[in-house]
């Protein structure tokens, strides 16, 4: 709640006029506790969660295959749509009521004494871009390590396998797991506000765009305009999908994000077409050709 009762006494305190951006925050958090502001991260999640996937399931679902195949990583698989509505209404469940609502709340006074602010004056658009780009760095970290340990014997047969039910992953896919695997996976998440503090804006931004990663690389296309192409060292669906379809014998592309961590540390198979070793090559080429001989 921002400790000004009028806006003209937040522009003394401020010693300028409010921005329209900083007016608008004033008018929609002057009455409104500080947790509930918290509590919105939940609801643009879930937001992200629904509506992003959407645009890809209805192409699966609508066009003909011979217009997605030619994008689709694998055109051979063809969900239902009873298998994307129960995807996602097990992961809507899931989230809600085991693991990000908690995950949510739980933590409110830890992030509160890690200094993450509500009040006045908001970030700058340099500062926001700055601390983004650092979450993602430090969850691309943290995530890759995780997801390592996800792939050793015991904890996929306990959590993991249930993420990899789909080996040909859509976006409602996700998240699209145990619930213990998504509270461990979102330690790394919190890991980056934790460390450097930010505004609330900033902390809804950054719920909202882990989410939308996380979908692309689960969407099942690569399209001409996806991002991969563009962002350097940003893995996108290729990079992850070859992950979905080996499964559980997978000893590459572990990292949530971009491909430098794989490249480090010896498990990246494929960035565009490009690989590390012969013997992720050949898999991955094989793989390619099977696609292309028969993309229904």
């Amino acid at each position: 709640m921002i400790p000004y009762a009028t806006a003209a006494a937040a522009e003394s305190a401020l010693g300028r006029a409010l921005t329209w951006g900083e007016a608008a925050w004033f008018r929609y958090t002057a009455t409104t506790p500080d947790y509930c502001l918290y509590f919105h991260s939940l609801i643009n999640l879930l937001l992200a969660y629904t509506l992003a996937p959407v645009p890809a399931a209805l192409l699966e679902l609508c066009l003909p295959a011979k217009l997605t195949s030619p994008y689709k990583l694998q055109p051979r698989v063809r969900l239902s749509p009873a298998a994307f509505l129960r995807c996602y209404r097990d992961t809507a469940r899931v989230l809600v009521l085991l693991t990000v609502g908690p995950l949510l709340f739980l933590p409110y006074p830890a992030i509160k004494m890690a200094g993450i602010r509500m009040g006045l004056p908001l970030p700058s658009v340099g500062e926001v871009a700055a601390q983004l780009v650092l979450y993602l760095l430090v969850e691309d970290y943290l995530g890759y390590w995780f997801h390592r340990l996800l792939h050793t014997e015991w904890g996929y047969n306990k959590f993991h396998h249930v993420h990899h039910e789909y080996t040909a992953p859509m976006g409602f896919a996700a998240a699209h797991s145990h619930w213990i695997e998504l509270l461990i996976l979102g330690f790394p998440t919190f890991a980056g506000p934790a460390m450097v503090p930010c505004h609330m804006t900033t902390f809804w931004l950054w719920f909202i765009i882990r989410g939308v990663v996380a979908i692309d690389t689960h969407n099942g296309f690569n399209f001409p305009f996806s991002a991969s192409r563009f962002i350097p060292f940003y893995g996108g669906a290729e990079f992850h999908d070859y992950h979905h379809y080996v499964g559980r014998q997978s000893h590459s592309n572990f990292a949530p994000v971009f491909t430098f961590c794989d490249y480090i540390y010896g498990t990246q198979n494929v960035r565009n077409y490009y690989y590390i070793t012969t013997a992720y090559y050949i898999a991955y080429r094989c793989y390619k050709a099977t696609l292309a001989k028969d993309p229904r």
